[in-house]
């Protein structure tokens, strides 16, 4: 009888802190509702490969992806899709408005990669979270002013938007 008390008092004392786990788009480890506003706006399609005048111009890029071999990326991927029939593309800006930390955010699962002069930047942070409808991911790079590129692999579906933020603490 004693175990069984303990028992429920265990699972009353558990209960509220399971029941206020973040969910969905609460569960990212920063506030994304710009980000998520964006990417659920992005409509127009563009080829993998299209280059745009300023990453930080606050708007969201729906690109058409495809096959991981036939993309053309302009460097291989930092990392293998775990999935050989996955999908892939890439956008280029033609300068980051200002040097700063910024957050690239992604509306489905995938692989991104940040380059600048040649290298791929290594993220700062990351956070992800299922169950928030277009945005799965956002990550953080300390971005220059020069040219961008971003890579996107590991992609179930056929197009992806992606998003360059200034990221506000």
């Amino acid at each position: 009888m004693l175990r069984l008390s303990a028992l429920v008092l265990v699972a009353a004392v558990a209960s509220p802190a399971l029941a206020q786990e973040p969910k969905g788009c609460d569960a990212f480890k920063w506030p994304v509702a710009r980000e998520h506003a964006l990417l659920r706006t992005a409509t127009a399609t563009k080829p993998s490969g299209t280059e745009f005048a300023d990453a930080s111009s606050a708007e969201a890029v729906r690109i058409a992806l495809q096959p991981i071999e036939s993309a053309k990326l302009p460097m291989p991927p930092e990392r293998s899709p775990r999935a050989p029939s996955t999908f892939a593309g890439f956008v280029t800006f033609a300068k980051v408005g200002q040097p700063g930390l910024y957050a690239v955010s992604l509306s489905d699962n995938g692989w991104i990669d940040v380059i600048q002069g040649g290298i791929y930047l290594k993220p700062l942070a990351f956070s992800g979270a299922t169950g928030c409808d277009g945005l799965r991911k956002t990550v953080k790079f300390r971005l220059e002013s020069g040219p961008l590129t971003i890579q996107v692999t590991g992609v179930a579906g056929g197009s992806i938007a992606v998003s360059v933020t200034p990221f506000a603490n």
